[in-house]
């Protein structure tokens, strides 16, 4: 449905130039949107006008025309005066409402086709022929981005997104539930890796800006053809889950970019209680002091490599030395050597991954 800030803004718009007041009223006569304020009893006029046989009347100082979609009454329009001009600009304003809903219900019936054609719901000869009435090709190559967001039930976010990412058919933006919206785009020849990770930090940007509110942004890998969709959009959730793992400090993550976390999460969870179990025989990683666990990252960090290490934990290269020697006698690891090093780094992240288990199981 159409937002009532789009209602708004257009009514707002005709009123700068006609110096007209309008009214947008449900069929039930409650208020949707408008340029002034009501009258007590402007609620109970639309309503009941709402009833009757006329598709224009005016009414106590008020023009009322009825707004329709396919016979069905959707909305009702009144209009401040009892002059011609004002019947004319009320008949005008009700027209490209009526425009404006018709477009939004064939866009509403576009994005209900992407919706199921991502969540595999369609089959394969379905989905050809519901592309041609939609007029979307079908050879195209694509990627789909998730947007989580805190709440968009007014499709405030949508309407955000939709001019910029949805139009002209470089794209399709559209919500699967409140909490989670989906853009379809279609590829450009220079959408390389660094392009694809810019576009998704430019929506995380203009959600925090225009929208208020922090955002996670993910991205599938790409496909040729429509009905591959939903494999990107389940990479593109897989990596919404993934990276919040193990990417605590990022919003933007891309399938691609998971590396090792993305084995990690599909193990079993009783071959990550065996493999940590071996490492961590006597001392648990919660049992690491903020000291350890800062050192253990950094030297990770700087590619093993004392010297760089040290200088960026502002201490001593004995004091990094003597660490690491401490941190080899709790745990049998001397991470100085790649193969411990690339153990512990497994482990760790195979802890936060059970740790995310435990938490989510309860």
């Amino acid at each position: 449905m159409l937002s009532n800030l789009i209602l708004k803004n257009t009514l707002d718009g005709i009123k700068s130039i006609a110096k007209i007041d309008l009214y947008l009223f449900n069929p039930d006569g409650t208020r949707v949107c408008s340029t002034a304020p009501l009258d007590d009893r402007d609620e109970i006029r639309a309503a009941d006008f709402a009833q009757s046989d006329a598709d224009t009347q005016s009414i106590a100082g008020r023009y009322f025309a009825k707004i329709r979609e396919k016979n069905n009454l959707v909305f009702v329009l009144a209009a401040s005066g009892a002059s011609d001009e004002t019947e004319t600009f009320l008949k005008l304003t009700a027209f490209q409402i009526q425009n404006m809903v018709s477009s939004d219900k064939d866009k509403f019936d576009k994005d209900n086709f992407l919706k199921n054609v991502i969540l595999d719901n369609l089959l394969q000869i379905d989905i050809f022929e519901r592309a041609r009435k939609f007029h979307i090709d079908n050879d195209v190559k694509r990627i789909v981005y998730i947007i989580e967001v805190k709440d968009d039930s007014d499709n405030l976010i949508v309407d955000i997104l939709r001019p910029l990412y949805g139009m002209n058919n470089s794209g399709y933006i559209f919500k699967v539930d409140e909490q989670h919206i989906i853009y379809i785009r279609n590829m450009e020849e220079d959408d390389d890796d660094e392009k694809l990770i810019e576009i998704g930090n430019s929506i995380l940007d203009l959600i925090n800006t225009e929208g208020m509110q922090n955002a996670y942004v993910s991205y599938g890998n790409p496909v040729s053809e429509l009905k591959d969709l939903s494999c990107s959009y389940k990479e593109a959730g897989l990596a919404m889950e993934v990276g919040k793992i193990f990417h605590e400090d990022s919003h933007m993550i891309a399938y691609s970019k998971l590396g090792i976390g993305r084995l990690i999460y599909q193990l079993p969870v009783t071959l990550c209680k065996m493999f940590l179990n071996e490492i961590f025989t006597d001392t648990k990683p919660e049992d690491l002091d903020e000291e350890t666990i800062q050192t253990i990252r950094q030297f990770f960090e700087d590619s093993l490599n004392i010297s760089e290490a040290s200088r960026n934990l502002y201490i001593h290269r004995n004091t990094l030395v003597y660490r690491l020697d401490k941190l080899q006698k709790l745990l049998g690891l001397n991470i100085r050597n790649f193969e411990d090093a690339m153990t512990l780094k497994i482990a760790l992240m195979v802890d936060t991954y059970m740790h995310y288990i435990e938490k989510d199981f309860n």
